[in-house]
């Protein structure tokens, strides 16, 4: 029976036991250098307790049952309990590297299969021990909270800090599953991961062309147009971002130090680029990253974020997903009550310095409530599309250069998508659908839905201006959709049993049936995960989607 049971676990994805294994932190160290202490060192010896060490800014080298491994910024380094293990690290500041011992423990049906068994499956996972992180200064601001709340002498912060290491896991579990998937790559493709993977070391093109193992003129060629930027705009631009998450998070850090910790090696250089990029000098960036704007809106949330502003409060029920999650940390963010009322009482105990709302959204009263409380930027559906609202909301803020640099590299980027598409995909008349439960959404240019047909300048089929207007379908109306030619279709099908059920149900019917694009298999499912709504930042990552599902196709 033993044996049989190992054979069902071995047999899983490593990674679906994880909801059965109990992680807890035992122990918890910054290694600090300093001028004095130049080194970190942990002396040989055979771990009692599962380790893992993030390196956030340094080097040095680690070894496990002999093996030497080179530690390097941002990655993730793990020990299994039984390993030799041996380290040096050299920071290049006051918290270069951070140490967590913790426990596993597992409760679930396969009582007699060893937990060790079940991590080592995960460790098989990592690279020689070792994970790459995709975003280092998040998960740096991430171990300083961690650090911060195991220190307290209440139980209860004590206990939010398993909950922060939990998350650091689950973080830490993502990138080694996003390394899975690199392999099918094109090699262009896994060079942008590996800039992300190396941005604080330095890259010069030969490196990036030998990674993509083509030569150097050729690897710049096709990285600039699959990308519509060059590899080392591409590198210099992730710098930046880090930046940013660091200078947002951690008021107190040093020009400096921040620069060294991304990658930069001459802080004059960092200063410039960060103003090319940002739109704003350093300074200027920080001094607002101190402010605290409300999104009253669900729509102002992605104006925001464009904007490089994390909304000190916003929606309760708004969707952050997986991707917001990893990239900012929601966690601060107030969640706003659907009641006017009880967002008011919110917004006057948070006092805001900015608020972004909606008029169609808002009561008279709420509008006057909101004014008394802090200067208010109105928004309107009606006055303008979602660049509209960028740059009314960026000249409300005092930002409009930043919103300058992101709109001219959303247009470059867009540029260069179109420029892939083949001339099949560029002829045909496309029809995008969301459905969620009964309702089939026909999407039109007034919707995320601008991404295709304004920015990428598709086709929609001739007619089809009466289906937009109407929003959204029933069964019932599928007539309306009888004499379009439709060439080509982007489904967009809700998680949910009733969502699938109606997708079914109009797959299957005679109307479907006869399109083009049901008789020729031109149809295309995106992940209901994708945020739908017509943002800038939303429309960003829609071209990451339509770059990712329809590259390469005909």
């Amino acid at each position: 029976m033993q044996n049989k049971r190992a054979g069902q676990v071995s047999t899983l994805s490593s990674f679906d036991v994880l909801d059965k294994l109990h992680f807890s932190l035992i122990e918890f160290q910054a290694a600090s250098t300093s001028q004095s202490e130049p080194g970190w060192r942990l002396g040989k010896h055979f771990l009692e307790s599962y380790l893992l060490l993030f390196a956030a800014s340094g080097e040095g080298w680690l070894t496990v049952d002999g093996q030497f491994i080179e530690l390097r910024s941002g990655a993730f380094y793990i020990g299994l309990p039984g390993q030799l293990v041996e380290a040096v690290f050299h920071g290049k500041d006051k918290r270069g590297l951070y140490l967590m011992k913790f426990s596993v423990t597992f409760d679930g049906e396969w009582m007699d299969t060893s937990v060790q068994d079940m991590m080592k499956q995960i460790y098989m996972q990592s690279n020689n021990s070792e994970i790459s992180c995709s975003s280092p200064a998040a998960v740096r601001l991430l171990c300083q909270d961690i650090e911060e709340l195991n220190r307290c002498a209440e139980g209860l912060k004590r206990y939010y800090g398993q909950i922060r290491f939990q998350e650091l896991l689950y973080l830490m579990f993502s990138d080694m599953l996003h390394v899975e998937t690199q392999e099918t790559l094109l090699p262009v493709e896994q060079v942008k991961h590996y800039i992300e993977q190396h941005h604080m070391e330095k890259i010069t093109i030969q490196d990036m062309a030998e990674a993509a193992r083509m030569s150097s003129r050729h690897f710049m060629r096709l990285f600039k147009k699959r990308y519509g930027c060059s590899a080392v705009d591409y590198l210099t631009i992730y710098r930046i971002k880090q930046a940013q998450i660091m200078m947002r998070n951690d008021h107190s850090l040093r020009l400096k130090e921040i620069a060294t910790c991304v990658g930069f090696t001459d802080e004059m250089y960092f200063r410039r680029k960060f103003k090319q990029i940002s739109g704003l000098p350093p300074a200027a960036f920080i001094r607002n990253s101190k402010q605290r704007i409300a999104a009253v809106h669900p729509l102002a949330i992605g104006t925001l974020l464009a904007l490089q502003v994390i909304p000190c409060a916003a929606g309760a029920n708004h969707p952050w997903t997986a991707y917001y999650r990893r990239k900012y940390e929601t966690d601060k963010v107030t969640p706003l009550v659907d009641t006017e009322d009880g967002a008011l009482q919110q917004l006057e105990a948070i006092r805001p310095d900015y608020i972004i709302a909606f008029r169609e959204e808002m009561s008279h009263n709420m509008m006057q409530h909101l004014s008394s409380l802090a200067p208010v930027c109105v928004l309107s559906h009606a006055d303008g599309n979602w660049r509209h609202h960028l740059i009314t909301a960026a000249e409300c803020l005092n930002r409009s250069a930043a919103a300058e640099v992101w709109l001219q590299r959303y247009e470059q980027k867009a540029a260069a998508l179109r420029s892939q598409l083949s001339e099949q995909i560029l002829k045909d008349k496309l029809l995008i659908i969301s459905i969620q439960e009964a309702c089939i959404h026909v999407m039109g240019p007034r919707t995320i839905a601008s991404v295709f047909y304004t920015d990428l300048q598709l086709l929609a089929p001739e007619g089809i201006e009466h289906v937009w207007q109407k929003h959204h379908l029933q069964m019932s109306d599928l007539s309306d959709l009888a004499h379009l030619p439709i060439d080509r279709a982007l489904v967009i099908v809700g998680e949910d049993a009733a969502s699938r059920q109606t997708w079914l149900e109009l797959s299957d019917s005679e109307i479907w049936q006869s399109t083009k694009a049901a008789q020729q298999g031109s149809i295309s499912m995106m992940h209901p995960g994708v945020l739908l709504e017509d943002t800038a930042f939303t429309h960003d990552l829609m071209l990451d989607e339509v770059l990712n599902m329809w590259h390469h196709r005909p």
